[in-house]
């Protein structure tokens, strides 16, 4: 057989072409002449596909010699492939001379015609999207090795609609027919189809007489392999179970293709068969808008365009879900506002995704997958409904299972592999709404509250432990003891602690109102304590407020008034920051009560103190100074040291605020002399700051910076970005104060980047700064 080398000439290689091997090395011989003569790498069967029009697979067939192409295509991809005139006659010639031979051969006897089974199910009309998958399973027809994928994903996600379009789309390069069959590895009617029974049906289907065949499924398995040797077959095996049930109906050789579809991930069939996986997540909003508008009409959905998107994120993106929604706005004659809003209904969702047909039935399906599950794994499934969202670490997860991690562990990457949970970043489970809220329904039959009250349990004591890292000055007595089985996270310290708040803040503040919910009020303050210390760092100001009301219903329903007292005296606080002055002196009033009445002087203290911003926020310094003054005369009795030093900061800056600068700088100069012999970074940093602004009104600037620089330094070192934030704007003032415009400007960027909400008044004000300084700027430009 002749071979075409680098150093021949066309003519000798195409006069060597007997076979469709020859017309393929001819061909390739071509891509590499095109390449090397544009100067440029060989065109990919994906860009020849894109420029022809045809599958990644039919380019992959003319290039392997799988099939011989037919005229008009062949004409065309010579062609482009840049062959002469000439060339192309002479090769012309040659592939006819090679399709006379074949068509002889096969005129020769061969016995009776073969039969050509095409099983492919009907393809969705409305098929949407997966340009992604589409183009994976592409790649299989033009590859070498294995020609297997295993096509994946939760229940309902369309996995048997990709396969079957697809299937379709690529029938035509499959001259030995297409073989289908559901091998029911999740149906709960009927046994999973054996793999001698799939065998059996598609040897009949390709025309091997049913009373000739083996009885034995060793025998039939591999008349069936040997059958398959001579043929180029696509077989779709619909819902597998797993590995095992497919692996002895794979071709032994590699013209054939297999897709496999399970809501199982087959990694098995990836590890040791070299099956290509096809992931399938949910729809993308534009692809589940455009299923919508193919199954309701185009006008409807752009009429009512805020109602489509409410139904597409309460049918979670789910194909199944789109699909049954969709069904009964036309069978039901539902407007969309009011389909939208049944599926908004609590508890009501998938009673409204019900159908009388079980493969409809959302809620059905997913029974398909759950009752597959070994019973711990499902177990920790139901758990999964009671968790709030948005995921589950498997530290918590072990907790509610009352099981060691490493078990946990086991058994959320079963769950992952059933694609009942997703594992979206290292260690943390999710899944969507609609499986959630079935885990949730399948709970109540569970040992609900037991699992509750560890889940709670496991928060509080981590919680706790991280905000006495981020804060050790906060004033909160131990949680009690938790429930057993519960495994509380170890923080080593606080940057370990901050990590740990950003990855569950969400689920700590849902999980401060499931423990309102099931009355666990003690847990409840605590959470909501610990989660206080984290807002605050933070400046989430309008959530605080919010997360310390929620205590503060339970600690009147505890009727614990040290509680009552410390979420009523942060609350002071809280509304100041928001701007809710009338409700922060409302809460001022009510904290200073109770804490006379339990003689805490302390309490009283730190409530005057807080004051002190509900009035600098109105701009009323004189009367700040006045509670600061109040404050710091009332701790000056008792040993808290360090709540002595913050009182002299206090007085100091209000002082400055109203000009009476030679006594703040004596108050402030006391405060940081306190600070410094206790190694809490926040009110260290917060007395430089204010030392420096009162030497930055001295005039002192030099002296200013330095303060500045030390209180940014602990500012950061303890993750405090809106206080940073205020420190840069002051050094803002000094820089320009100096005439250094570029550094004063460069503090103030920074400080907007800092501040997490853009209309924060500092941000507000710091903006003004900032426009001021590039008019200053541009009007220095045009007088020079």
């Amino acid at each position: 057989m002749a071979l075409l080398c680098e150093n021949e000439s066309m003519d000798d290689g195409l006069s060597g072409i007997v076979s469709l091997e020859d017309v393929a090395r001819v061909l390739r011989q071509l891509r590499r002449r095109e390449a090397r003569e544009q100067c440029r790498p060989e065109l990919t069967y994906r860009e020849i596909a894109v420029k022809t029009g045809w599958s990644v697979g039919a380019i992959g067939g003319y290039f392997s010699g799988t099939f011989l192409p037919s005229t008009i295509r062949f004409d065309t991809l010579v062609r482009l492939l840049g062959a002469t005139p000439a060339e192309q006659g002479a090769l012309a010639t040659a592939r006819d001379g090679v399709a006379e031979r074949r068509a002889a051969a096969g005129a020769a006897p061969a016995g009776p015609p073969r039969d050509v089974p095409c099983q492919l199910p009907a393809v969705v009309y409305d098929f949407t999207g997966r340009d992604d998958q589409l183009a994976r399973l592409d790649e299989l027809l033009g590859a070498p090795g294995a020609r297997i994928a295993a096509v994946s994903g939760t229940a309902g996600v369309g996995k048997t609609a990709l396969a079957v379009y697809w299937a379709h789309r690529v029938a035509d390069q499959f001259p030995d027919g297409q073989l289908y069959a559901d091998l029911r590895g999740f149906d709960t009617n009927a046994s999973p189809l054996s793999p001698a029974a799939v065998a059996r049906g598609f040897l009949t289907a390709l025309g091997e007489q049913a009373a000739r065949l083996p009885v034995g499924s060793e025998e039939l398995i591999a008349l069936y392999r040997s059958t398959l040797a001579s043929r180029r077959v696509l077989l779709l095996l619909d819902n597998a179970h797993d590995a095992a049930q497919v692996r002895p109906l794979l071709p032994g050789m590699p013209g054939s293709v297999v897709v496999i579809t399970s809501r199982n991930q087959l990694a098995g069939l990836v590890a040791t068969n070299g099956a290509r996986s096809v992931k399938l997540d949910l729809l993308s909003p534009a692809e589940a808008r455009t299923m919508l508008a193919r199954r309701l009409g185009s006008g409807p959905v752009a009429a009512e365009p805020e109602a489509v998107t409410d139904i597409i994120e309460r049918c979670c993106r789910l194909p199944l879900a789109l699909a049954v929604a969709a069904a009964r706005a036309a069978i039901d004659e539902l407007s969309l506002v009011d389909l939208a809003a049944e599926l908004g209904e609590a508890g009501r969702r998938l009673d409204a995704l019900g159908a009388d047909d079980a493969a409809s039935d959302v809620r059905t399906v997913f029974s398909w997958s759950y009752r597959a599950l070994p019973d711990q794994a499902a177990r920790l499934f139901r758990l999964v409904g009671l968790h709030p969202a948005p995921d589950l670490g498997v530290a918590a997860a072990a907790s509610m299972l009352a099981a060691t991690p490493a078990q946990t562990r086991a058994l959320l990457v079963g769950l992952t592999r059933a694609n009942l949970l997703t594992e979206h970043t290292p260690g943390r489970f999710t899944c969507h709404d609609l499986l959630r809220a079935y885990a949730g329904e399948l709970a109540a039959a569970d040992d609900g509250a037991m699992a509750v009250r560890r889940m709670v349990d496991h928060y509080c004591v981590t919680a706790h432990a991280a905000a006495s890292l981020v804060n050790p000055a906060r004033d909160v007595d131990d949680p009690p003891g938790a429930a057993p089985g519960v495994r509380p996270e170890p923080l080593a310290d606080r940057a370990e602690a901050l990590a740990w708040f950003t990855a569950e803040y969400p689920i700590l503040l849902a999980t401060v109102r499931i423990a309102v919910r099931y009355q666990f009020d003690t847990s409840a303050c605590h959470l909501a304590a610990a989660a206080t210390a984290y807002q605050n760092l933070r400046a989430l100001w309008a959530p605080w407020a919010e997360t310390l009301r929620v205590g503060l219903y339970a600690s009147e329903r505890l009727g614990d008034v040290a509680w009552q007292a410390w979420f009523h005296r942060n609350l002071i606080f809280a509304h100041a920051w928001t701007g809710d002055h009338e409700r922060s002196v409302y809460h001022a009033e009510l904290a200073i009560d109770l804490c006379r009445a339990v003689g805490d002087v302390g309490g009283e203290a730190r409530c005057h103190r807080h004051l002190c911003m509900t009035f600098e926020r109105q701009g009323n310094y004189r009367q700040a100074l006045h509670h600061a003054v109040r404050s710091r005369d009332l701790l000056q009795g008792t040993d808290d040291v360090m709540r002595v030093a913050y009182a002299f900061n206090s007085v100091g800056w209000y002082q400055a605020l109203v000009g009476d600068f030679t006594e703040a700088l004596v108050n402030c100069r006391q405060a940081v002399a306190l600070l410094q012999k206790h190694a809490h970074p926040t009110n260290q940093a917060t007395a430089w700051d204010s030392l420096g602004y009162v030497h930055h009104n001295l005039g002192q600037h030099r002296e200013a910076l330095e303060c500045y620089a030390k209180a940014l330094a602990l500012f950061r070192s303890n993750g405090e970005r809106h206080y940073q934030a205020l420190t840069l704007e002051h050094l803002g003032d000094t820089l320009l104060a100096t005439g250094d415009h570029d550094a004063a400007g460069a503090a103030w960027r920074d400080a907007l980047t800092l501040l997490a909400a853009p209309q924060h008044p500092e941000a507000v004000q710091i903006r003004t700064k900032l426009d001021g300084l590039r008019r200053t700027s541009d009007t220095q430009e045009r007088t020079s």
